[in-house]
């Protein structure tokens, strides 16, 4: 595949604070890709500097093969959506007309069934309206304008379930008939997890993990049994995490496992799950051990 996005050594500074450093990627095109990490890891200067909305202090980024700084022509092909998103002070039918004449491929049907599915209310000024449709106008505008590279920081926030649930499906349907670039970035990772082809985990402002989704799926294991037969079962591989009460332990390691490796597992009375996508992610970005682990070994 070939990229859409290449980010080269790209560094970010503001007054002695890093917020990238030294990153290089690439988004392929055709592609729906999730950014993941902690708040403040820098997705979204990231995503800011890919859509020429800030500059890096160091590196080079490429869209289509050129800056998107210098070109006009390559901004139009791009969407970038927020969730502080600024819209002006007026009417929400006239924010997604305003988008619509800037946008070459915007779609009216999508942006029209789009707007029934969240019930939008078009005459109401947008500064009036609630946050969740706050949100749900930077989804219709993402979408609907169906950029050749569209950007998700977080668009979802003050949607309940269920609009969530239309804008994956939305996206997802819409996708498939005319795929593009999909750059997601999202904490609902388990909400998500089944529409990405690909996963870019940052921390403290580096790249961690570049990988294909289907390659990271069953990446880890958490291990949990007696301390003692967990620390043995684990000594010669990678630990992501560890916690232990009394002398039960749970231990999260790299895998995949062979069956050797399982039926070892058994013998030493130890049980062993599958971790998901999100909690993958939460141990590679270094967040808190979640409660699902203190749950499994307090049972």
């Amino acid at each position: 595949m070939t990229p859409a996005v290449v980010v080269d050594h790209v560094s970010r500074r503001y007054r002695g604070v890093t917020a990238l450093d030294d990153v290089s990627v690439a988004f392929e095109e055709g592609s729906i890709t999730g950014l993941l990490g902690r708040n403040g890891a820098g997705k979204s200067t990231l995503m800011r500097i890919i859509t020429a909305q800030e500059f890096p202090s160091t590196g080079t980024v490429r869209v289509h093969g050129r800056n998107p700084v210098e070109h006009d022509d390559v901004l139009r092909t791009m969407s970038f959506v927020k969730e502080s998103q600024l819209y002006p002070d007026i009417k929400v039918k006239r924010v997604i007309e305003a988008a619509s004449w800037f946008y070459p491929r915007w779609s009216h049907e999508l942006a029209t069934q789009l707007i029934e599915d969240f019930d939008l209310p078009m005459k109401r000024p947008v500064k009036k309206v609630s946050r969740g449709m706050h949100s749900a106008v930077g989804i219709v505008i993402g979408l609907a304008s169906r950029a050749e590279i569209t950007l998700f920081d977080e668009p979802y926030l003050g949607l309940d379930a269920v609009a969530r649930q239309i804008f994956y499906d939305r996206l997802l349907a819409d996708y498939a008939q005319h795929p593009r670039t999909i750059l997601l970035s999202t904490h609902l990772i388990d909400e998500v997890a089944n529409l990405l082809e690909h996963v870019v985990v940052i921390k403290a402002g580096r790249i961690v993990v570049d990988e294909a989704a289907d390659e990271l799926r069953g990446r880890a294991v958490t291990v949990t049994g007696p301390a003692r037969a967990v620390d043995e079962f684990t000594v010669h591989r990678e630990v992501l995490s560890r916690q232990g009460i009394g002398s039960i332990a749970a231990a999260t390691v790299t895998g995949p496992l062979d069956d050797l490796a399982w039926a070892r597992a058994r013998e030493m009375n130890l049980e062993i799950e599958p971790v998901s996508l999100q909690e993958f992610v939460v141990r590679t970005a270094g967040q808190p051990v979640d409660t699902a682990v203190t749950e499994r070994i307090s049972a």
